[in-house]
């Protein structure tokens, strides 16, 4: 096709990653036609893939859905309660315990932002997170009790 071009796959994630933080990729097929208006020829298969590498995640945002970069959504090193906070009342829909495990529902492709942020922010009592698409399992330490943790969980997110 006339007009496209070869460019690498780094800097064609970079176009992917800016187009995501514009707000305007709300879709894998926006994505390829946004590429395509600057003769970038791909499919949604190389698409889908660097999302996957540049760690897109679908979300849904005001109503909408949408992709969005991890980093930019709050998964921060330096994660405050305050941050934790907000991403909780905003993507958790529901959280009970069962066993060891505090089990969370969020919509549909936002369990991963929310299993890394709680990841991210080191709590004592949480030994780890397990994160599908729309329920995250939080493994309680021994010795820290799971109700607390559950507890802890619904007071950010405004559960109770």
């Amino acid at each position: 096709m006339a007009g496209e071009q070869k460019i690498g796959a780094a800097r064609r994630r970079r176009i992917v990653g800016d187009f995501i933080r514009n707000g305007d990729a709300v879709s894998q097929e926006a994505i390829v036609n946004h590429l395509a208006d600057r003769g970038i020829a791909v499919t949604q298969a190389t698409v889908s893939r660097d999302l996957d590498a540049i760690g897109a995640i679908k979300v849904r945002i005001g109503g909408r859905q949408g992709y969005a970069l991890t980093e930019d959504v709050g998964a921060a090193p330096d994660l405050t309660e305050e941050r934790l906070q907000e991403l909780f009342s905003e993507w958790i829909l529901a959280a009970e315990s069962a066993g060891h495990l505090v089990v969370i529902r969020t919509p549909p492709g936002s369990a991963h932002m929310i299993g890394d942020a709680l990841d991210r922010v080191s709590w004592e009592s949480v030994a780890g997170t397990v994160a599908g698409d729309d329920t995250i399992m939080v493994i309680a330490r021994d010795g820290h009790p799971v109700k607390d943790l559950l507890a802890r969980v619904k007071s950010l997110a405004a559960l109770d």
